[in-house]
């Protein structure tokens, strides 16, 4: 049974006044097409927004710190809101209940199964859940081997050939640092495609670890632009299977075209389908810092 929706009175749009939220989620992306609403079909922005009015009874637009693909899950999304001081005082109802608290609970509420907030923080109007971030952290996960298939897990890719993980992690580490990134995105009107890549990991965990027996990237940058992870996977799939060779992402890479991965010498390197990407992780500095980073960010990414 659904929370009773908070009523709220009248009120002005003092922005001012009102009190910012950060909401740590986590969302199965089968069933969403993407994180950005869109007219007509279900995303994950589209069903908070829609269960934060539920709760609220005012529209509540949220920003987030980084959009996700069709299909794409995440672990540790983070997102930013902010609440007028008539529904802050009305979400505890007639409890005595901290309003994060209340917020936390009513959501879970009228939520669907596939998406959890996991944390409801009040945090200074200073926190920008996408410009105030330092870094995101995904993983991509496959599954190269009949014993390492799991028809439960719906966040790894199931892969028809075996890969060779050094020779992966070989041709990963010419893309670490800072580059032009233009050959692994689709370029967004008026933005950079310029990156720090800070890590590109691949493991094949033991027995006994979260993950054992997949072959696991864990991609590290201060932000993406739009696909690249996937792409940085789909080029580097060809290297694993032995169809390209190692210096072929670094051709890639310097080329800074997006025909580059079409257009290699292994033949075509699609992206990588979006259900085995995950993004776990968004780092952000201690509060004093929000404002600043958020500064950098806009000026270098726009």
């Amino acid at each position: 049974m659904s929370e009773q929706p908070v009523v709220v009175p009248e009120t002005g749009h003092d922005h001012a006044s009102h009190q910012r939220f950060r909401l740590d989620l986590a969302y199965d992306g089968s069933g969403f097409h993407g994180w950005a609403a869109q007219p007509g079909l279900r995303t994950v922005q589209g069903v908070l927004e829609e269960a934060l009015g539920r709760v609220t009874r005012v529209p509540v637009p949220v920003t987030v710190a980084g959009r996700t693909d069709t299909g794409v899950h995440a672990r540790g999304q983070v997102c930013h809101l902010d609440l007028p001081p008539a529904v802050l005082a009305a979400l505890p109802g007639r409890s005595d209940r901290d309003p994060a608290v209340a917020l936390l609970s009513r959501l879970a509420g009228v939520l669907p199964a596939d998406v959890v907030v996991r944390a409801a923080t009040p945090v200074s109007g200073d926190f920008d859940a996408r410009f105030s971030a330092l870094g995101r952290r995904y993983r991509y996960r496959i599954s190269d081997g009949p014993g390492a298939h799991d028809p439960l897990r719906r966040d790894v890719l199931r892969h028809r050939r075996e890969l060779d993980v050094e020779a992966m992690a070989r041709a990963s580490a010419v893309l670490l640092g800072e580059h032009d990134f233009l050959s692994f995105c689709r370029p967004r009107e008026g933005a950079t495609t310029i990156r720090s890549l800070e890590l590109l990991d691949w493991r094949r965990p033991e027995e006994g670890r979260a993950d054992a027996g997949l072959v696991v990237a864990t991609v590290v940058a201060d932000a993406f632009c739009h696909h690249m992870v996937r792409s940085l996977v789909g080029t580097l799939l060809p290297v694993g299977e032995g169809r390209a060779p190692e210096d072929w992402p670094a051709a890639v890479l310097a080329a800074r075209t997006r025909q580059a991965a079409r257009r290699g010498t292994a033949g075509a390197a699609p992206l990588a389908p979006p259900h085995g990407l995950t993004l776990e992780h968004v780092a952000y500095p201690d509060p004093e810092g929000y404002a600043a980073q958020a500064g950098r960010s806009r000026t270098t990414r726009g």
